[in-house]
């Protein structure tokens, strides 16, 4: 891969990122598929079409001259789509917290579709069964949705009180919560007990204030 090409792959994963959106999400607004999305952002392709590149900027809020390396100014996210979203305590990474419904703050954020702001929360999180994906301390923004993808990060709520963070796995009567942290063995719900775990939404990014 040349430099020039590398440059690129690297300032379009990182406006991908700091965006929130997932490749799913890409794919709806931009007409590319995921899987060249991915493709474009893990640098494993000799090209990127112009095209794509300008609608994968215009999704994420920067420009396709940032992306291409011909300005520096990555600040093109559009103020009106900034938006307060409530900051809630808690939700626990690790054996589990009562799920709290207090607000303790608001942070701005981007958020590329005025109609879904309200489904977007973010969330302090307590614990290191996640660490180091999601560190004890860390905020997390949430998509409010109850159905996810086997294998995605989400908050669940067991028995309507204990709300976590985790890996979700599920099969066919099963779901299981597991952590990235091997200190902590996963949790297996069978037959009747997945009735115990809803899930709250998925996790779209991870905020944590440096020391």
């Amino acid at each position: 891969m040349t430099e020039e090409l590398q440059g690129i792959v690297n300032r379009l994963k990182e406006s991908i990122d700091k965006s929130g959106l997932s490749y799913v999400e890409l794919e709806r607004i931009t007409k590319i598929a995921k899987s060249s999305i991915q493709r474009y952002a893990s640098g494993a392709t000799k090209k990127i079409p112009i095209d794509a590149i300008q609608a994968i900027a215009s999704a994420v809020g920067v420009s396709a001259a940032y992306i291409m390396g011909w300005e520096s100014n990555v600040e093109e996210i559009p103020f009106s789509k900034i938006y307060m979203r409530p900051l809630y305590d808690s939700v626990a990474a690790g054996l589990g917290v009562p799920a709290e419904n207090t607000i303790v703050g608001y942070i701005p954020t981007y958020i590329q579709n005025a109609i879904e702001k309200e489904k977007y929360i973010w969330v302090n999180v307590q614990g290191d069964s996640m660490s180091p994906l999601i560190d004890d301390g860390s905020q997390i923004l949430i998509r409010l949705q109850d159905t996810i993808d086997s294998g995605q990060v989400a908050v669940a709520l067991i028995d309507g009180a204990e709300a976590v963070v985790k890996k979700v796995n599920y099969g066919d009567d099963w779901i299981e919560l597991i952590s990235v942290n091997p200190y902590y063995p996963p949790r297996r719900f069978e037959k009747a007990e997945v009735q115990r775990v809803r899930i709250v939404g998925i996790v779209k990014k991870v905020s944590k204030d440096l020391q």
